[in-house]
């Protein structure tokens, strides 16, 4: 009797907190360390579970590299950057701000990244690529995520000018 009675106390009091409009849930304001520590933890255990099946195919091709950067180029640099290539200015104002994936990725398997990539993120900016990109696609790009952490800017440079010689995806 007393734990369901105190199940319905915490129920109450989440209702009321919910209701009581006291949380303030604007973006220029950042989460606390509790809040952050929280919702990071729920993610990122998440990502893990769900992909725990998910099994990478072969992803060092240069085709498949250079596919992956041209998804990339046109998908993600504008709000996580690139190395060399700043993040649009639009992302200051986004709380969470979009990782750097040079330093993001490191401790990521691409099983991970993929089933990031596929599905986005809620309440985070991060959309579900793969309602617009089929797995192979996705593939590609974790392929090229995947490079990140070592690249140079000169190294992502390349890739830009041999890949779109005119500067435009």
């Amino acid at each position: 009797l007393t734990v369901i009675i105190t199940l319905i106390v915490l129920i109450i009091i989440g209702l009321a907190f919910a209701y009581s409009g006291f949380y303030n849930v604007a973006a220029i304001n950042p989460p606390g360390k509790m809040e952050s520590w929280f919702f990071s933890t729920v993610m990122d255990n998440s990502v893990k579970h769900h992909s725990g099946g998910i099994k990478a195919p072969a992803l060092d091709a240069s085709a498949v590299v250079d596919s992956g950067f041209v998804r990339f180029d046109m998908m993600c640099i504008g709000c996580h950057g690139a190395p060399g290539v700043k993040a649009e200015p639009i992302i200051k104002g986004w709380n969470p701000r979009p990782p750097d994936l040079a330093d993001a990725v490191g401790d990521e398997s691409d099983a991970e990244i993929f089933w990031i990539i596929k599905n986005g993120i809620k309440m985070t900016a991060m959309p579900a690529f793969g309602v617009i990109n089929n797995d192979n696609q996705v593939w590609e790009t974790v392929a090229f995520v995947h490079l990140l952490p070592k690249m140079t800017d000169a190294q992502y440079q390349g890739y830009k000018s041999r890949l779109h010689p005119a500067g435009n995806p």
